[in-house]
């Protein structure tokens, strides 16, 4: 039996329509516009890779895959990178993780910030990127922060909101009065009809898939929502640990190679991730590791090293790290689609590009219904 809609429901349909439709229009596009540069990105970064072999691929002799310090010494990278640039900017290093590539530098400061690459072996420079340097660079500020550094996290955090405001009014419009639902979408009665049924479709079927994606991505921008979670458990964050100006104003100082090893020693069968060189001495080296059972792809163990006499002063492993920090091993893999694979990957691709084509297909069918 078929009932009439009351008019207070009708009221009701229309509150929600307008809600979702100026959520959409206001900072809905924008959500869309991110959701299909991070599709684009799972494509392009390996396609980046295979263009660009100088960047990534040794021109010499290939090094053990399982080595975590390159064929020439760390100290010897560490000074020709301190003659290179000036000295107030931080050296991020990435060691080799696979046989025949390239030992990555990341460079940050003034008057510029990029990615040196260098050849593991010889240590001869194989090319730069700047921060802002090719497709995919440009492509991943968009992605991450709108191209406004730490702004443009934040209203990517605040924005993800309003995800979940068109999801709910989403669902409301669509909630049908039969189950169970149609899920057809009828392309022989004209463009606007099919595009509304993919719009309508689409964003219930697929709505759930898509907030994973925005919901780890927000959590992935904004720094301070760790730090929420950190203290909801009731936990306090790790801070890294403190050196005082006095302890390292005299003495000679051991070599990177050396603090390296001493990190090393702490985990002797696992791969050095990243070595961060800090610009004030008085600050701890930081090395991080990628134990074999964190599922986090660079690893979320930090080693913590006096800069002069390589002492450890902290070994902070991923698993006992605070709730809040702990969560990115998980965040971060799940988002990107490295956590399951490739298959994964193709799902966090086609959520990428469902988000895209509820922000075109609704664009389109209210500038149709406008005109």
């Amino acid at each position: 039996m078929h009932t009439t809609p009351t008019p207070r429901r009708i009221n009701l349909r229309r509150i929600w329509l307008k809600i979702h439709r100026w959520v959409a229009l206001s900072v809905g596009w924008i959500l869309a516009a991110v959701g299909l540069m991070g599709a684009i990105l799972i494509v392009a970064q390996p396609l980046d890779k295979w263009m660009h072999p100088e960047f990534f691929k040794a021109d010499t002799a290939s090094i053990s895959p399982m080595a975590s310090l390159p064929a020439v010494s760390l100290q010897t990278i560490r000074e020709q990178l301190t003659e290179t640039f000036d000295n107030k900017v931080t050296f991020n290093m990435r060691p080799p993780r696979d046989a025949g590539d390239t030992f990555w530098v990341l460079v940050r400061g003034e008057p510029w910030s990029g990615t040196v690459y260098l050849n593991p072996v010889t240590g001869k420079e194989q090319g730069r990127r700047g921060e802002y340097d090719g497709f995919v660079n440009v492509t991943f500020k968009l992605h991450s922060a709108l191209l406004l550094q730490d702004t443009g996290k934040a209203i990517l955090a605040w924005i993800s909101l309003a995800y979940l405001i068109l999801l709910i009014s989403g669902i409301v419009l669509w909630w049908p009065k039969r189950w169970p639902p149609s899920l057809k979408i009828e392309l022989r009665k004209g463009v606007l009809r099919g595009l509304f049924d993919m719009h309508r479709i689409g964003g219930a079927v697929l709505g759930l898939l898509i907030a994973v994606s925005v919901a780890t991505g927000a959590y992935m921008a904004w720094r301070p929502l760790g730090q929420f979670v950190t203290t909801l458990s009731g936990s306090k964050a790790i801070k890294p640990p403190t050196i005082s100006k006095d302890g390292v104003a005299k003495g000679p100082a051991i070599s990177l190679d050396e603090l390296a090893a001493h990190a090393q020693a702490q985990f002797p069968d696992d791969q050095i991730g990243y070595i961060f060189l800090p610009v004030k001495k008085d600050q701890a080296v930081r090395v991080r590791m990628k134990l074999a059972d964190d599922p986090h792809p660079n690893g979320l163990t930090s080693i913590y090293l006096h800069p002069k006499t390589g002492e450890v002063l902290a070994v902070n492993r991923w698993n006992e790290l605070d709730p809040g920090a702990r969560a990115f091993s998980i965040v971060y893999p799940l988002h990107t689609g490295e956590l399951g694979g490739v298959i994964l990957e193709a799902v966090t691709f086609i959520s990428g590009l469902a988000l895209g084509m509820l922000g075109i297909t609704g664009i389109w069918l209210w500038w149709r219904r406008r005109t």
